[in-house]
């Protein structure tokens, strides 16, 4: 009986390991973006619940667009509980010259603060169809995740499958809301 035990508390400790030991490896991201195609309306179909969009209800967009300075705006919009709608906007850049384009930061905080390296967020794509229909974006300690589309709907199917990709990169996909969109 004793071996039995320790058998079993052998293979849950193993198992334990191994899903920490995804949680640490380095997250890969698509070797590159194109910026333009990428911009425009994306609707959220599902994240992992965050502070910031705790007062968020449902249909959640963000609308991206490119500026001249290779910049790109950012309009996060969502319907509150209350049917108000609200809104914030942001901008992105490249992590750094020598990242690949998907590795973004993201900043909310007012401009005269973008000199604040805190105030910029990791924005990652980790997945994007080569038809740029859907989108796959986290971070590094695996916190965030967001599945956007640029339809208010998404085959079921495909949904599942990425959020069996994100689980197998250590994301804890169990916590994963789904966006009401309305649209």
């Amino acid at each position: 009986m004793k071996f039995i035990i320790c058998l079993i508390l052998m293979v849950i400790i193993s198992a334990s390991l191994k899903a920490q030991d995804k949680s640490k490896q380095p997250l890969e991201v698509v070797p590159s973006v194109d910026l333009a195609r990428y911009c425009g309306m994306w609707y959220e179909i599902a994240r992992l619940p965050n502070g910031f969009q705790t007062k968020c209800a449902g249909d959640v967009v963000a609308t991206y667009t490119l500026l001249d300075d290779g910049q790109i705006k950012v309009v996060n919009r969502c319907q509150k509980e209350d049917g108000e709608v609200t809104e914030a906007e942001g901008r992105a850049k490249r992590a750094s010259d020598d990242e690949p384009n998907s590795k973004l930061k993201v900043r909310f905080a007012p401009a005269i603060l973008s000199f604040l390296p805190f105030v910029w967020g990791n924005y990652w794509v980790l997945e994007i169809d080569t038809a740029y229909t859907y989108a796959v974006i986290g971070e590094p300690d695996r916190e965030y995740l967001w599945v956007l589309s640029r339809t208010p709907k998404m085959d079921e199917n495909i949904i599942q499958g990425i959020l069996g990709r994100m689980k197998e990169r250590g994301f804890d996909v169990a916590k994963i809301m789904r966006t009401k969109q309305t649209q």
